[in-house]
């Protein structure tokens, strides 16, 4: 973490990224935690989302319960970069669009209700820019958790258990979706969540308890933006591993102390052989790279070409669109 944040600001952002209170009045209890008023925190917040080092205090969804979503990129010339950029930034179902280090220079996550909606996305990305779209779609979640420790020593992740999709629906859509977009900075947010969803306090309390029990909703706490707080050298790695190595690499990633994110996606025949991702987030590049140098050394991983794309630009991150648009509307 950057050294010239505010202590109190340092807590906030280290010990709320999950197990956020699912208690009435949460920001009183905080509060009642740092020694500070309510209003305090509250205000707090509202300046570190101001001021870009959190994107909302709200919740995760897991990719591919609650709808559809996938990894894409786009090789686009460095002449059309903000033009294209600008192109994939317009898509509401797009939560997240980045320039990175490779000759697939513009990556996106895109979200949607369902694959139906998702297709459609993509393919007026690819109609709009001219451009091959490169659709990689979720396979398997080792851990899709960023709710990593800002100070201290690394520590590798929990391994991502099966969600029970069977805990969802249909009705809680909405509900997953508001949460996503964040939280009302105010004395009692899920009330006013409940108000504007047609549900009573107690109902918005019960779905998500049940939904974070579920494994749909990964966490729900505070959203740190990384590269504001001086996580700036952020990598995505991939890696080509044969099918039959695939889980105990993944596996082996995911316990690797500096991996921040680890799943398996589909590849593409003759355009990316690279199934198993990770990302690194670090402090410096040569921090990255001698995370990424351990992942290497590791007999799982051995021999397997791989991919290092640092991230160079944020062009989008807000949360993801499980809903159809019309419905939002």
């Amino acid at each position: 973490m950057t050294p010239m944040i505010d202590p109190t600001d340092a807590r906030l952002l280290q010990e709320y990224q999950r197990d956020f209170p699912l208690v009435r009045a949460p920001f009183a209890t905080i509060a009642a935690d740092l020694g500070l008023s309510e209003a305090v925190v509250i205000d707090r917040l509202h300046r570190l989302q101001d001021e870009g080092k959190i994107a909302r205090v709200g919740a995760t969804v897991r990719p591919n319960t609650a709808g559809a979503s996938t990894l894409a990129a786009l090789s686009v010339p460095e002449t059309r970069l903000e033009e294209v950029a600008g192109i994939v930034s317009a898509e509401s179902g797009v939560n997240h669009s980045y320039h990175r280090e490779n000759r697939w220079n513009l990556w996106f996550v895109a979200t949607a209700a369902n694959r139906i909606d998702l297709s459609a996305t993509l393919d007026r990305i690819g109609r709009r820019s001219g451009l091959k779209v490169l659709d990689l779609p979720l396979v398997r979640a080792f851990n899709i958790d960023l709710g990593f420790r800002l100070n201290g020593p690394r520590h590798s992740l929990g391994i991502a258990g099966a969600p029970d999709l069977g805990a969802l629906t249909e009705a809680d859509r909405p509900l997953l979706q508001a949460l996503s977009q964040g939280l009302a900075l105010c004395p009692a947010p899920y009330a006013a969540l409940g108000h504007d969803l047609g549900l009573g306090e107690a109902q918005v309390l019960a779905r998500i308890h049940a939904l974070l029990r579920a494994g749909i909703l990964t966490r729900i706490g505070v959203i740190v933006r990384h590269r504001a707080l001086g996580w700036s050298s952020n990598a995505m790695v991939a890696f080509e591993v044969p099918d039959n190595r695939i889980e105990a690499a993944g596996l082996a990633l995911t316990r690797h102390p500096g991996v921040t994110l680890c799943y398996q996606r589909r590849t593409a025949m003759g355009l990316w052989p690279y199934g198993l991702f990770c990302m690194i987030h670090a402090r410096s590049r040569s921090e990255a790279l001698g995370i990424l140098d351990g992942a290497r050394a590791m007999p799982d991983l051995a021999g397997a070409r791989h991919q290092v794309m640092f991230s160079l630009r944020c062009f989008k991150q807000t949360g993801a669109r499980l809903t159809r648009q019309e419905d939002a509307a």
